[in-house]
């Protein structure tokens, strides 16, 4: 019998790579968006190319009350639950209009909680499963630049944490993906230092191998790991002060 995996929000360029992986491991696959057609053309490419059961559902990270009768209504119960969805705009903007501030907090952090939850308790009883978040660098240390963004994360990456002492005694694998810059349209106009950035594809592969196993924490780059490891010692006094 194959392992299912959930993908949550998986138009993102490194959930659809993902879902290529799964596929091609042998994965049957549960996609969702909050507009499923736009998986229309992924379906169609993973169906042709691999024997695989893959359906798309529509499931809305910040429309909290209908979390858990998505995840009761699954026909299959996912073994592997990969956590995708993410959002990110302008400081500025987040500070300017709190709508903007409560979007990204709650695409980030609160919506993830609240399908976790339900999808860790499934887990507990089962004593089986994996669950993988994917959170950001951005979360490590708050930065002028992104500090709304960088502190949804960084609850994310604590929540993950939490739940990975919690469920560790049943078996359960919660890996916690901390990527850097990614090559996507997004970020396709700016001038980024190649040695940062990472391709979509890179990524994917790396969540696959270190979800198959059991790893805890990942850098979609090494260098990322090193840069962080070395902004987490700057003293607070010495760090209010800088502009990176």
């Amino acid at each position: 019998m194959r392992n299912t995996v959930l993908i949550i929000g998986a138009t993102s360029d490194i959930s659809i790579e993902l879902a290529k992986i799964y596929a091609k491991n042998n994965h049957d696959l549960i996609l969702t968006a909050r507009d499923p057609n736009k998986l229309n053309s992924l379906i169609k490419y993973l169906k042709i190319n691999y024997d695989i059961n893959v359906e798309a559902i529509q499931f809305d990270i910040i429309n909290f009350d209908t979390h858990k009768s998505f995840y009761n209504n699954l026909a299959n119960k996912p073994s592997i639950v990969i956590l995708v969805s993410g959002y990110m705009t302008d400081q500025i903007l987040c500070q300017k209009n709190f709508k903007n501030s409560l979007n990204t907090i709650s695409v980030n952090y609160l919506g993830p909680v609240s399908i976790l939850n339900i999808i860790a308790i499934e887990m507990k009883k089962k004593k089986h499963g994996s669950i993988v978040g994917v959170s950001s660098v951005a979360g490590e240390r708050g930065r002028r630049k992104n500090y709304i963004y960088g502190s949804s994360k960084a609850g994310l990456s604590t929540y993950l944490s939490g739940l990975r002492n919690e469920l560790n005694p049943f078996g359960i694998k919660i890996l916690t993906v901390k990527p850097g810059y990614v090559k996507t349209k997004m970020t396709k106009d700016l001038k980024l230092p190649n040695i940062l950035v990472s391709k979509p594809d890179d990524i994917a592969k790396k969540i696959f191998v270190a979800e198959q196993n059991g790893k805890d924490v990942i850098y979609s780059k090494f260098i990322w790991k090193v840069i962080i490891f070395i902004i987490n010692l700057i003293p607070e006094f010495i760090f209010k002060r800088t502009n990176i």
